[in-house]
């Protein structure tokens, strides 16, 4: 790819949890991948509407949320967190409710800051209500622009990371996973997803830009990939196919760095580690405490790399322990007292616990195999020896399924019988695809529903 011509990282035992390349040090204090890893809580309210009349008990529970956390961290002596807002699509549509919250949050940060010495990074993550219309209208409307304003109204506040799960490309890639066409998976990604990647993160990064202390941090492919990991849990789509679709997201998610993101990614991006690798930039990453939002085989080996440790977002309910969100925090503290006493006691212990989050996963499910350090290198090569996004798809898809049939043949990961054919089809339509863009576009455009999509906001021909 243009921005990265080689790896950042070539080394498996370098792609490790706590340090990355290019670390990251916020206005706050806190350094990412600087030799430790830290917990990022995200949080979320429990089942209620979200309107004019409920909006100051929605405004204070986000403050008592923030408080027990806050609470909870002291006590059990974190020394540094991320806390991720999220907002919901109706406080998207209100960019001063988005504001609103960042103020409560921030407020609560910064006196932890002064009272315990915290040192924190607030995440600042606007929902893309773009895709609440249909077709989408991806590059105007009032959509997008309430999108960007939550954007600038965070960055003015100071919130210090800046990110996304952006949606171009889904009005035709949810139908291509349920149908398990790859390639139409990777028109999505890597023709429609990366086009409006470009566009968005451009605007993004200038954002960040125009104020001191905030990052543009990074993007998901939680509505492409880890939709397709949640169909695989359950059955719908074949989990190799799953594995293949992890690994070509990494090219969409890329964009967003080759634009000015400067991570850590946001942590349901379980492509995160290839572009970790890639990059060298921090990423933070989800697993085994992520049960709350969804189930997945990748619950320890997404920790391998990471440098931030999440639990991707649980709502605000009363458990026997405790309000849920600090529960949560609890265990991500403890996972990260654990990689951080590894990395303390030097590189043999670390690398012992790295293997061991890897091997534990690794060899049950083709979507932990994909995710190993080795795979997440040797994909990022992949990509940094492609020319343009389509080039990189159409090769990380080649690969990845020749990486999963070799590890089927040395039997080193589970792939029912009837999986082994899907990965042969998935073979067959790779090799059928054409070497250059231009003709790849055009086979597809005869092939989508062009009424699901603007083909304008992605630069196609009508």
């Amino acid at each position: 790819m243009e921005a990265w011509k080689r790896v950042a990282i070539d080394d498996p035992e370098e792609l490790i949890f706590g340090t990355a390349p290019r670390p990251l040090e916020t206005a706050h204090g806190l350094v990412i991948g600087g030799g430790r890893v830290h917990p990022e809580l995200n949080f979320t309210l429990p089942a209620m509407h979200i309107n004019d009349d409920t909006w100051p008990a929605i405004v204070r529970q986000y403050g008592e949320i923030i408080a027990d956390a806050l609470e909870r961290a002291q006590r059990l002596h974190c020394e540094g967190l991320v806390v991720e807002f999220e907002t919901l699509p109706d406080m998207t549509r209100r960019p001063r409710w988005t504001a609103e919250i960042v103020e409560v949050l921030m407020s609560a940060l910064e006196d932890a800051r002064s009272q315990w010495g915290l040192n924190f990074a607030l995440r600042a993550t606007p929902n893309d209500n773009r895709e609440m219309i249909r077709p989408p209208k991806m590059r105007s409307g009032q959509m997008l622009e309430d999108t960007l304003e939550s954007f600038r109204f965070s960055a003015e506040l100071g919130a210090d990371l800046l990110s996304i799960e952006s949606t171009g490309g889904k009005e035709i890639h949810d139908g291509a996973l349920t149908m398990a066409d790859l390639p139409q998976v990777i028109f999505s990604l890597c023709v429609l997803g990366a086009r409006d990647m470009r566009f968005l993160w451009t605007q993004i990064a200038e954002i960040a830009d125009a104020h001191d202390g905030v990052f543009a941090a990074g993007d998901t492919a939680c509505g492409f990939a880890n939709t397709a990991m949640v169909l695989a849990e359950q059955s719908m789509i074949p989990r190799v196919f799953a594995a293949v679709v992890r690994a070509v997201s990494a090219v969409r998610s890329l964009v967003a760095y080759e634009c000015g993101a400067v991570g850590p990614g946001k942590d349901c991006g379980y492509e995160n580690i290839i572009l970790k690798a890639l990059t060298g930039l921090p990423m933070s990453m989800e697993g085994k405490t992520a049960a709350c939002a969804h189930s997945s085989p990748v619950g320890n080996i997404s920790a391998a790399g990471c440098d931030l440790w999440s639990n991707e977002s649980v709502q605000n309910i009363k458990l026997l322990g405790g309000w849920a969100p600090g529960c949560y925090l609890e265990q991500l503290i403890y996972d990260c007292r654990l990689m951080n006493a590894a990395i303390e006691e030097g590189p043999e212990a670390a690398l012992a616990l790295q293997r061991w989050l890897v091997d534990s996963d690794a060899s049950l499910d083709p979507q932990a195999f994909v995710l190993m350090p080795r795979s997440a290198i040797a994909i990022a090569e992949v990509i940094a020896g492609s020319e343009g996004h389509y080039d990189a798809g159409r090769k990380v898809a080649a690969f990845t399924i020749g990486l999963l049939l070799d590890a089927v043949r040395d039997e080193v990961v589970d792939v029912p019988e009837r999986e082994v054919r899907w990965l042969e089809m998935m073979e067959a339509s790779v090799e059928a695809l054409p070497a250059e863009e231009d003709t790849f576009i055009e086979q597809m455009l005869g092939q989508i529903d062009r009424s699901k999509l603007i083909l304008e906001d992605y630069d196609l021909p009508v």
